[in-house]
């Protein structure tokens, strides 16, 4: 399927909807992902969007069963990660957000998550690294050291600790999320939207300015892990649900 989309006035709600792989993406998943955010973009009726997963996951990022993270010409990975944006994007947030779900995340504007949310870095356990942006991104929506225990030990944030540090801007009760960024969304959609467009422009214009580095730099250090037995170990002991023997080589 896919996703599902949704207009509310000027708000338009995409769901990914493969809830059966933890709406892990795939090539079907990452085109009709960006096929919904290209007519959040090209229609001039749309002014905010608001991006969401299903009622117990939000992502587990790129299905390893793919050759890379799959992606579009005007979006990038997955769609969204180096899309070109003119409107606010909201992500609504409910359960796991592992992996290119998490850079999904920092991709965004905004963050609403319910408390059953978790946000983590998990691919330093499986041998490969984050490719979509996390190496780079998640230092700017997180304090330094905390970024570095992300990448490092693969282990997840809470919802609690992650509004804490500044990640997620709306905190809600389980199964509130989605409503909740809509409240957020039709907010901003009672200012002049060439004044909030051109405010998040001018904004990612300096906060954006060191991408092309951090790009080079995750291009850099995916070619270096993909060359190791590690990386092999490290799939192959997802798919076969046991412990990676690690060799650091």
């Amino acid at each position: 399927m896919g996703v599902e989309t949704e207009r509310r006035g000027r708000v338009l709600i995409v769901s990914m909807q493969r809830a059966e792989k933890r709406n892990a993406i795939d090539r079907e998943l990452a085109d009709a992902i960006d096929g919904a955010l290209n007519t959040l973009e090209d229609d001039p009726e749309l002014w905010v969007g608001v991006l969401t997963g299903t009622a117990g996951v939000f992502s587990a990022g790129t299905d390893l069963r793919q050759p890379a993270s799959p992606a579009t010409e005007r979006g990038g990975e997955y769609g969204v990660i180096r899309r070109p944006r003119v409107k606010p994007l909201i992500v609504a947030v409910e359960g796991y957000a592992l992996g290119g779900g998490m850079e999904i995340v920092l991709a965004a504007d905004l963050v609403v998550a319910s408390t059953t949310a978790q946000f983590g870095l998990p691919e330093v356990s499986r041998g490969v690294i984050p490719t979509c942006g996390g190496l780079f991104r998640t230092a700017r929506a997180l304090p330094l050291n905390i970024a570095k225990e992300l990448l490092l030990t693969g282990d997840p944030l809470t919802a609690e600790r992650a509004e804490r540090l500044g990640l997620v801007n709306r905190l809600t009760e389980p199964g509130r999320a989605l409503d909740e960024a809509v409240a957020l969304a039709d907010r901003i959609c009672l200012n002049a939207p060439i004044s909030a467009r051109q405010s998040l422009w001018a904004l990612s214009q300096t906060v954006q300015a060191d991408d092309a580095a951090g790009w080079d730099a995750t291009a850099a250090a995916t070619k270096a892990v993909g060359a190791t037995e590690d990386t092999r170990e490290g799939v192959r002991a997802f798919f076969e649900k046991r412990a990676p023997q690690w060799l650091a080589r």
